[in-house]
């Protein structure tokens, strides 16, 4: 079963909201905003192209759509790279409204405060989401081909063990909708590094289409990782959503040829 429903403006990990009330943690959709043109309307890229003054209102709309404070609103400048920053209350805010104090070459965030909005942006690649109920710690990644064969997901998991002493297996993980396997043909450069990161289990992601061509399942991709990072298949949510068949729905970087706008995983803890 899909585990991302529709719920007002944005797709909700509906399963986890109703077991954690304390917790929201969603997707948002291309709809629902102001801006015009390649990024309507939901854009929240501020490094796209688009009006800063658009996007803000659109991040500003999302943000209260669900319950929360503009001010909490909290990103990272993403490189498709593997570095997780955890976010303390001095962090809260970073990069909301410019691209200059966002957190820097960072593709993870993770938290144990509340009132803080974790946000990450994507127009084909996978979101990835944490929660460890236990000990109130919650993560958002960006999973790229690049960031999963450099295995982002270990990364989440490393670091909130080592801050925070948590164990894989009590550990939950989402992943989101993105460019499913109908859609996503890599060269062998990019099969060649998947191939590096899951040894034999890379035939199980990659389908050859022609010479140095293949069908590649990022998501599956990031679902091994997870497992091989130590996570219960039982405690893994996987989408089935693809952002390149669903352009009705979603902003695909591929099938719209790279002029388009970033949807929002986001995931944050409510005042308890």
């Amino acid at each position: 079963m899909e585990p991302f429903t529709l719920q007002k403006e944005s797709l909700h990990l509906s399963r986890w909201e109703s077991v954690w009330p304390e917790l929201t943690a969603g997707f948002s959709t291309r709809h629902h905003g102001i801006s015009a043109g390649e990024y309507a309307s939901l854009n929240c890229g501020l490094h796209v192209g688009d009006r800063a003054e658009d996007v803000i209102e659109n991040r500003r709309r999302l943000v209260e759509s669900n319950g929360f404070l503009f001010s909490s609103w909290t990103c990272a400048d993403q490189v498709h790279g593997n570095c997780v920053v955890q976010v303390t209350e001095r962090e809260a805010g970073a990069g909301r409204e410019a691209l200059e104090d966002t957190i820097t070459g960072t593709d993870g965030l993770v938290t144990d405060c509340r009132n803080i909005f974790l946000a990450a942006f994507y127009a084909d690649c996978v979101p990835l989401f944490f929660y460890a109920p236990a000990h109130h710690v919650i993560g958002v990644a960006h999973a790229g081909w690049k960031g999963t064969a450099a295995n982002i997901a270990h990364n989440m998991v490393g670091e909130m063990k080592r801050i925070w002493g948590i164990s894989a297996s009590e550990i939950y993980a989402a992943i989101g909708p993105s460019i499913g396997p109908c859609c996503y043909e890599v060269n062998d450069v990019v099969a060649d590094k998947i191939k590096d990161i899951l040894g034999e289990k890379a035939q199980s992601v990659l389908q050859p289409v022609k010479t140095d061509k293949y069908m590649l399942n990022l998501q599956e991709t990031n679902r091994i990782l997870l497992l091989e990072a130590g996570i219960s298949n039982s405690r893994i949510e996987l989408s089935q959503l693809c952002t390149s068949c669903r352009t009705d729905l979603f902003f695909s970087h591929r099938k719209e040829a790279g002029k388009t706008g970033r949807m929002t995983a986001f995931i944050a803890l409510k005042e308890g």
